[in-house]
């Protein structure tokens, strides 16, 4: 492979493949809040959050970590003023303390936080402005969830970039050079050494919540009930440790996970069926390694067709790239791992996504139940053909098409779920605002 795509896939796998602590969109508030204090240099008086629809739609009905069960864009806001750490990141809440949380519970009931909808943004967009007598500090996110595009300190702007540009990280990446065929060969040639710590992480973290999951009472506890109902087979046991994962991300639950296409739910998605598959096939460690560098991948390349945020839900891009994994895994050549993404999104593709919360749990195992009958189906060279729907001409057009709806078919989807979740919605009168 040429040096510089090897390069520009392992720098993807180097931005998209971080820990998170909690919920990204909550967790974003609170960086964004978290910052916006650091640059203003002192405890403020009082805090405005301006968001756009999907962080909303995102926040509204999760736990905040860390945070005794708050919920909302108040107590992540007020709570990464109060205790966050901004140079931890996405990590931003981890050191919080019980005597923190209290004075966030107090703050919040005094009307600290003010929020309000920005429109005409991006779909991932936030604005924490922090005021204290006549000085203020504005820190502005857009499109990442930690992609910091404008700081300003009063009111003179310090810090600016541009945020359509990904070229200006640490690790600058061009998703428009992804192909499935390259992400085939760099995960079949990768030098493990480059990948090896991306890869352990994610296995010893995200595996460390789906077992907290499925050990306490998080959420609907989909994870413990799938086991319970549907006993112990690999397939079950793959559902559900995905699933529980999300039980204790949703839930709460104040453990770390690596994240893909900036979501903790899509991260747990692409890694824990394949690692259960791989440890039920006794495969070497290198194969499963490189099973999880295809899956990873495959998610991300799927994502950047759809947007950050949007009314499609990610879980299904992220079990597409695990059903391919375990098509790997089991010794399916190319066109069979490609059959199996196909297969996956004619049958779920379009999900919606009405935020985060404990029925994402639902929807993640949902989609890897898809996923592996995809992955069954493609092992017995079964599969939807071109013209069946939305299946184009071959899978990378299909990826293409997919991306389509869900970036431009569902963006009045979106809007109309936002309605909805915000009560602008008079379902009595027939759905007339």
């Amino acid at each position: 492979m040429e040096k510089s795509i090897y390069q520009n896939y392992l720098n993807v796998l180097k931005q998209e493949m971080v820990p998170a602590l909690g919920c990204t969109e909550p967790i974003a508030i609170a960086y964004a809040a978290a910052k916006a204090k650091a640059v203003l240099g002192d405890m403020p008086e009082a805090i405005e959050v301006k968001c756009s629809g999907n962080i909303i739609k995102n926040v509204k009905g999760v736990t905040v970590p860390n945070s005794d069960g708050m919920r909302g864009i108040e107590a992540a806001a007020i709570l990464g003023v109060v205790g966050g750490d901004a140079d931890a990141e996405l990590e931003v809440l981890e050191k919080v303390t019980p005597e923190q949380i209290e004075q966030t519970k107090e703050l919040v009931q005094k009307g600290f936080c003010t929020c309000s909808l920005a429109e005409g943004v991006a779909n991932l967009y936030i604005a924490a402005n922090v005021t204290k007598g006549p000085h203020s500090a504005e820190v502005t996110i857009i499109n990442r969830h930690t992609f910091i595009t404008k700081i300003v300190k009063d009111g003179k702007v310090i810090f600016t970039r541009d945020h359509v540009s990904e070229t200006q990280t640490e690790n600058p990446v061009d998703k428009d050079k992804m192909t499935l065929e390259g992400i085939l060969e760099f995960a079949k040639t990768v030098d493990l050494a480059d990948v090896e710590n991306l890869i352990s992480q994610q296995i010893e973290l995200n595996t460390k919540i789906s077992d907290e999951g499925l050990k306490n009472t998080y959420g609907a506890q989909v994870g413990k009930t799938l086991l319970h109902v549907y006993g112990n087979d690999v397939r079950t046991r793959a559902r559900a440790r995905a699933a529980a994962g999300s039980d204790a991300r949703m839930g709460g639950c104040s453990m770390p996970v690596i994240i893909n296409s900036g979501s903790g739910n899509q991260g747990m998605t692409v890694s824990l069926p394949v690692i259960e598959f791989a440890d039920y096939l006794k495969v070497p460690k290198e194969k499963l390694y490189r099973a999880l560098v295809l899956s990873n991948l495959i998610s991300v390349h799927q994502k950047k067709y759809i947007g950050s945020l949007s009314a499609y839900c990610g879980a299904v891009t992220a079990a597409a790239g695990a059903g391919a994994a375990i098509t790997y895994l089991q010794g399916g050549d190319d066109d069979q791992i490609g059959l199996t993404i196909v297969n996956t999104v004619a049958n779920v593709g379009g999900i919606v996504c009405d935020g985060a919360k404990a029925s994402c749990a639902a929807k993640i195992a949902s989609a890897v139940d898809a996923a592996l009958m995809a992955s069954a189906l493609s092992m017995h060279h079964r599969a939807f053909l071109p013209g069946e729907g939305i299946v184009q001409k071959d899978v990378e057009t299909t990826i293409k098409g997919m991306g389509y709806i869900g970036r431009v078919g569902m963006k009045e989807t979106d809007t109309e779920i936002l309605k909805l979740m915000i009560d602008k919605v008079d379902l009595e009168k027939g759905g007339d605002n």
